[in-house]
């Protein structure tokens, strides 16, 4: 049943009365079905009007967030820089934000930085070193922070700023007194207190090497006889 047949329904309904006063009425309830009509379908007009003009807005929301979407996409693949942009405009399946995700770098975890991290050491390039151990320090706590303040101290010697790699050495030892790291740490303090010619403080750093670490690796003990030569311990 339409509306308009519905309308007429309910308006019939509404003005039912008893047989005999709808005989001696039939001319005027014939007015007020009419008039109810009327009404009826000035309401269904309105009503369309109003449905016109939500669905007008709508389209235009539509337009306007298809017009922001397509914005972001090409924002995003601006990001990954020209090459990116020129193999979106190649390929249409380049162009879909999954793919953007897909083609997008895998971000390094604490362990791939420090793998970098220890190369570039390596190749002497103490910079990314200490670039790379100060990422990891900066981030979630973890044992692979040990490893980082390890690597910061041993970048930072490189560059030959031994006042600092020294506190950067004895900070690690701090960190983990008995953990791997702590006798190399313990060295690197004693080496780079001998470079800044404190020779005394570098043999306390050797005898608490040798007090706390009895029996270290072979070349740890190597390494400590070498310096205590240096520093003229007794």
């Amino acid at each position: 049943m339409g509306l308009l047949g519905a309308g007429m329904a309910v308006g019939i309904a509404a003005f039912q009365v008893p047989g005999a006063l709808a005989a001696d009425d039939n001319g005027n309830l014939v007015l007020q079905l009419l008039d109810r009509v009327n009404t009826l379908e000035e309401q269904t007009r309105d009503m369309r009007g109003q449905i016109d003009q939500l669905t007008n807005q709508v389209q235009q929301q539509n337009a306007t967030l298809s017009k922001q979407i397509e914005d972001m996409n090409f924002a995003m693949q601006n990001g990954h820089g020209a090459t990116s942009a020129a193999k979106g405009a190649a390929s249409p399946a380049a162009a879909s934000p999954l793919a953007t995700a897909d083609d997008a770098p895998a971000k390094r975890t604490a362990a791939d930085i420090l793998k970098d991290g220890n190369a570039a050491l390596l190749q002497r390039d103490y910079a990314t070193a200490q670039a790379d151990a100060q990422q990891v320090l900066s981030g979630p706590k973890s044992p692979r922070q040990i490893d980082a303040q390890y690597l910061l101290a041993q970048s930072l010697a490189g560059q030959k700023q031994y006042r600092q790699s020294a506190l950067a050495y004895y900070d690690t030892y701090n960190r983990s007194p008995h953990g791997a790291r702590a006798p190399s740490a313990l060295l690197g303090v004693a080496a780079t207190l001998v470079a800044l010619g404190d020779k005394a403080s570098a043999c306390q750093a050797l005898d608490k090497l040798a007090s706390e670490f009895p029996e270290p690796e072979a070349r740890i003990r190597s390494a400590e006889g070498i310096y205590r030569k240096k520093a003229k311990c007794g």
